[in-house]
């Protein structure tokens, strides 16, 4: 494991409060290879409390390099996650999905697939929950659920702003409107004991060189002293959470939570524009670097929104973000140069 990630689990496991709630219980986590994945996984193995981890993953040679150093302390399963499901008969205390496209070029060309995937991997755990009497269970949801909305009002988690049902990209917020959706009829039929988090954009220790999210391309081009260029206008805005952070807040959900809500996760001291996000990271990290617009028609991007999100209801369960904006950067430029 790299050293920065190494010193932001070290963080993490000293001070995140809620690990007797752990000891010596099972956590099937989806998504394992993805950043929030990953980084749950280190962090709840981490913190040393005797937690069995399960990682169902359909690529195990890619899971075993990025877990070869704990391998031994976690339990990889190379499967197709629905089928497996039906097969398991071990119950297991703890489920966080984090299963997901995340390429937004991959949800424009193939909408269908990228709406089934999130569908049908939610229902599958839903209904493993309600045969198994899961004691928890946390769906990773985005906060592209709210679709876009314009006015910059502060978002609770009763708004939806307007999905246009014929943009092939939204297969991504109106699948995660639909699972949230299913979650909370297993937990209003059934009494399964599901909830959503709604993660804005996190990033941090983890994230691949190869990341092209907006995030990372400021952060390499701050690195290589590169010019940022702006395919958009800028004028999106939202809130950022670091990696950890998001780590602990879904643990916070899970122990704490109350079922069948929905939690927006972000730290709302953070909220700034794209265009002002790469003037204030120019003026912190490399005056050198300029930021020039190339306004592009039909990119891969989401529509122009403004994303403020209201975290009173998981402030209540008493989670606060640790890391602020420019320390989020900071942390990502050097875990980006440790890898070079």
């Amino acid at each position: 494991m790299n050293i920065i990630q190494q010193q932001d689990i070290e963080r993490f496991a000293n001070d995140f409060p809620l690990s007797e709630k752990l000891a010596n219980k099972s956590v099937l986590i989806t998504g394992a290879t993805g950043l929030v994945g990953q980084t749950l996984v280190r962090c709840i193995n981490g913190l040393n409390c005797g937690a069995k981890i399960l990682c169902p993953a359909r690529n195990l040679v890619k899971a075993n390099q990025l877990f070869g150093d704990i391998l031994n302390q976690i339990t990889v399963i190379e499967c197709d996650l629905a089928v497996w499901l039906r097969s398991l008969d071990t119950p297991v205390d703890y489920i966080i999905h984090c299963a997901s496209p995340t390429d937004g070029l991959f949800m424009k060309q193939h909408p269908v697939e990228t709406f089934d995937f999130i569908y049908d991997t939610t229902k599958s755990l839903l209904d493993y929950s309600c045969r198994n009497r899961v004691s928890s269970m946390v769906f990773i949801s985005s906060v592209e659920y709210y679709g876009q909305i314009l006015d910059e009002v502060e978002i609770d988690e009763s708004y939806q702003g307007y999905a246009d049902v014929d943009n092939p990209r939204n297969s991504y917020p109106i699948g995660k409107r639909a699972a949230e959706f299913l979650c909370k009829a297993y937990f209003s039929e059934y009494g399964v004991p599901v909830k959503c988090a709604r993660l804005t954009q996190t990033f941090g220790a983890g994230v691949s060189l190869t990341d092209n999210r907006v995030f990372a391309q400021f952060t390499k081009s701050i690195m290589n002293s590169c010019d940022i260029v702006l395919h958009t206008d800028g004028t999106s805005a939202k809130q950022y959470c670091y990696i950890t952070d998001t780590v602990s807040a879904i643990l916070y959900i899970m122990l704490t939570g109350k079922n069948g809500m929905s939690y927006n996760v972000a730290n709302p001291d953070t909220y700034i524009s794209i265009r002002d996000l790469a003037c204030h990271l120019i003026k912190e990290f490399n005056p050198n670097v300029e930021l020039r617009f190339d306004i592009k028609e039909n990119n891969n991007y989401a529509s122009v929104t403004k994303l403020k999100l209201n975290t009173d209801q998981i402030y209540q369960l008493g989670w606060r973000p640790q890391y602020g904006l420019t320390e989020m950067f900071k942390r990502l430029l050097e875990y980006y140069r440790s890898m070079q």
